[in-house]
């Protein structure tokens, strides 16, 4: 029961405490995205412009790398618009991206600040925070189009591999990354690929897009109403390209 459920007294909650505690009672409650909307009503834009759909996001995406690969960027003026951003910001697509500090999604996208809503952790995995952040870009920024967003020579999934097969010890709070991506090893390895590093990566990959998919009750509605596309894609640190898997 949310916290809000167990402590009010009274029957008719007032509007400020529906604002403070809906969230959290739609979420549990598995309500649609329409019941959710004015719990985010204070946060939400007064009027978003109409974006994009996820398939031209995606579309937006892929030429902007093809820009940073060929090293003919759009973006080179980071002042641009700063002040404009201040109140406001409406950005065209999420993404999923190791926290590898080789790659930086609005670079290799070649898009502006506010272009790009972006979840980071080292291995590129869906936690539940990073899945409440999603769902706030899609459902409050209007974000269309989620990519998970995977590289290559990936440290997190190295290490995985090597605690998979060796069974090796890591200390601190590592052994959660580990837990995250192991089920992409494991897979990888039902594979027999012959490069288990990108097999894994991959499969990572493609595992956190259909957990994304199925993720209730926000984005697989959205989904299920054509409302949000889900995409995995790979970075190469070596060329800067960005391929679809």
């Amino acid at each position: 029961m949310c916290q809000f459920c167990a402590t009010t007294r009274s029957p008719v909650p007032s509007r400020r405490a529906f604002l403070k505690g809906g969230a959290g009672l739609a979420l549990a409650g598995g309500l649609t995205a329409q019941v959710i909307d004015p719990a985010f009503a204070q946060s939400a834009p007064a009027a978003r412009p109409a974006g994009v759909s996820g398939e031209e996001a995606l579309k937006q995406l892929m030429e902007g790398n093809a820009r940073y690969v060929a090293n003919t960027p759009n973006e080179r003026d980071f002042s641009a618009g700063r002040a404009a951003r201040v109140g406001s910001q409406y950005p065209f697509a999420s993404i999923v991206s190791c926290a590898d500090s080789r790659l930086a999604p609005e670079l290799a996208f070649d898009q502006g600040a506010g272009e790009l809503f972006v979840v980071r952790v080292a291995g590129n995995f869906v936690n539940e925070d990073g899945l409440a952040s999603l769902e706030y870009g899609a459902l409050v920024l209007g974000s269309q189009l989620i990519m998970v967003l995977g590289h290559t020579n990936c440290g997190a999934v190295s290490s995985t591999i090597n605690v998979v097969k060796n069974n090796t010890q890591l200390p601190g709070h590592l052994p959660s990354l580990i837990d995250a991506i192991r089920p992409a090893v494991l897979a990888a390895q039902k594979e027999e690929a012959a490069d288990l590093l990108k097999a894994a990566t991959i499969a990572n990959v493609k595992l956190n897009v259909e957990k994304l998919k199925t993720a209730t009750p926000i984005l697989s509605q959205r989904v299920a109403e054509k409302k949000l596309v889900v995409v995995g894609g790979l970075y190469d640190l070596a060329t800067g390209k960005v391929s679809l898997v």
